[in-house]
């Protein structure tokens, strides 16, 4: 009888270290989909290199996204998490493995970086000399002929022989082209010269004539005094305008907030206009915790509805966390640099 009963409690421990194994198996199996959270607000001034110094008062902020695919149980307390959401590789990555899309938001934040120097020297009244170097490959559509021969982070530098200006010239010879006709690419890639030969299709989304691929531009600026931003592993254009008020303040030698934490996001562009950018309900969170007094949010409207804009999502999202913060609506650079004049 003792055997029996000993067999029995055997078999219970067993089938409860199996159950137990199992649960930690699913438990820890990935899923297909990473997280984004709130992640964390950096004074601008510590990535911003210059003999002119300038205040730390002025506070860019980030997404948290997960370094790879979560396994299930951090999927399934994601849903306890207001501000977590949860994007499949698909959608995050498009086809690109984790390395090309680093690569991807390291150019998007070169290209900010260089924007920024560029437009708040402009504002200063400095003259900033801007090299041209071509357009980063960011992208390759399907029904394009360089598919398989273009990769990631080539710089496109030349088309028939003929060099551009600016990104503006080169899309404006390539749509003169007519589709269906040769064309001959030079790229720089590793700081290698490579050519290739095509045809010239139709750009998906325009309609008009191109090779097919999605671009940055590649630009340098130099400046008297001297800039030079360098934001680590931070990544994405989306802290351009934070980068273009911080530089003023280097040009200028002012103090724009006089020392309030200021926060905000937002892309910049040559002309002074400021972009939207992903995930602004997670970095109002980020700015909040960081104790910012004012947050700058993008009014872009480009192809979706006014509640949707960064400025209203934004603003939904300060009330609902009960922040005092207050949300600055922004579509220019000149828009925040009056907003801080004017307050402080």
């Amino acid at each position: 009888m003792k055997n029996k009963r000993g067999k029995k409690k055997l078999k219970k421990w067993l089938l409860g270290i199996a159950l137990a194994s199992l649960l930690v198996i699913v438990a820890l199996w990935p899923t297909d989909y990473y997280l984004e959270s709130p992640g964390e607000a950096f004074l601008v001034g510590q990535f911003v290199k210059s003999k002119t110094k300038s205040p730390n008062n002025l506070y860019m902020v980030t997404v948290s996204i997960s370094n790879e695919p979560v396994p299930v149980i951090a999927y399934l307390w994601s849903f306890t998490q207001k501000y977590d959401e949860r994007v499949s590789s698909k959608e995050l990555l498009s086809g690109q493995s984790n390395s090309q899309y680093n690569e991807l938001q390291n150019w998007y934040m070169e290209t900010s970086q260089q924007t920024a120097i560029y437009y708040a020297a402009k504002k200063a009244g400095i003259k900033p000399k801007l090299n041209y170097h071509g357009v980063y490959v960011m992208g390759v559509q399907k029904n394009s002929s360089f598919k398989n021969k273009l990769q990631i982070g080539d710089t496109l530098i030349a088309a028939n022989g003929h060099k551009f200006k600016s990104t503006a010239d080169m899309m404006s010879y390539l749509q003169s082209q007519k589709v269906g006709s040769k064309v001959e690419i030079e790229i720089l890639r590793n700081k290698e010269t490579k050519r290739y030969t095509g045809k010239i299709v139709k750009v998906k989304g325009t309609g008009k004539a191109g090779i097919g691929i999605q671009l940055v531009e590649h630009t340098t600026v130099q400046t008297r005094p001297k800039i030079e931003i360098d934001a680590g592993n931070i990544g994405g254009p989306s802290a351009g305008l934070m980068f273009t008020l911080e530089c003023y303040q280097v040009f200028t030698k002012q103090n724009l907030t006089k020392n309030h934490v200021v926060a905000g996001t937002g892309t910049i562009d040559v002309n002074g206009k400021v972009g939207m950018i992903g995930g602004v309900d997670k970095k109002v969170v980020a700015a909040d915790r960081a104790g910012a007094e004012v947050f700058f949010a993008p009014t872009d409207s480009t192809g979706i509805k006014k509640s949707q804009t960064n400025y209203a999502v934004a603003k939904k999202t300060a009330k609902e966390i009960h922040s005092k913060m207050k949300i600055v609506p922004v579509s220019t650079f000149e828009d925040a640099l009056n907003y801080l004049k004017k307050q402080y």
